[in-house]
């Protein structure tokens, strides 16, 4: 690799960090092809990217972005996930993707510039995702009205059922 190839990776590279809101590093020593491949598919559903890229080119990629925290921290055989819409959908993909795999796990991540161990990311990955919260949020707010016109409904309700026994005590 010549240095305009290695200097088109690092571009590459750092454009995608800056507009990542999550980028985890994660250990792939051992795994196949197959299941790399698969990994790539389940984080593309996601709109996730993955890139197996050598440290020195990481670190050189990471540095003056939100996730500098990361670039002295690249050793051994490692691939760069890259989330930017939903940190918990990446976090999510990741963590269950490393649960049914024996060889690929997670090593850390950041999130925004703030430094995650693995822990961080396993629970990161346990929070309900965007989704999910969106729908209680508008389930909470749509409670109230729903509660309140309810309310109002059982005041003519219950004149209703008293001019009802009524009527029904003078027919009998």
């Amino acid at each position: 690799m010549n240095r305009q190839e290695k200097a088109q990776i690092i571009a590459q590279l750092k454009e995608k960090a800056e507009r990542a809101s999550i980028a985890i590093v994660t250990d792939f020593k051992g795994i196949g092809v197959e299941e790399f491949t698969e990994l790539r598919a389940n984080l593309r559903k996601v709109g996730v990217d993955c890139q197996v890229v050598k440290n020195t080119l990481a670190r050189l990629a990471f540095e003056g972005t939100d996730h500098e925290i990361l670039a002295n921290k690249f050793k051994e055989n490692c691939a760069i996930v890259i989330g930017y819409e939903d940190p918990v959908a990446a976090a999510k993909a990741v963590a269950d993707f490393a649960k049914g795999s024996k060889k690929f796990s997670l090593r850390f991540a950041s999130l925004e510039g703030k430094y995650l161990d693995e822990a961080g990311v396993q629970a990161l990955s346990k929070l309900p995702s965007k989704e999910e919260l969106l729908g209680k949020t508008l389930g909470t707010m749509l409670a109230v009205p729903t509660n309140f016109v309810s309310l109002l409904a059982n005041v003519p309700r219950g004149l209703l059922n008293v001019l009802t026994a009524v009527k029904d005590q003078k027919a009998a």
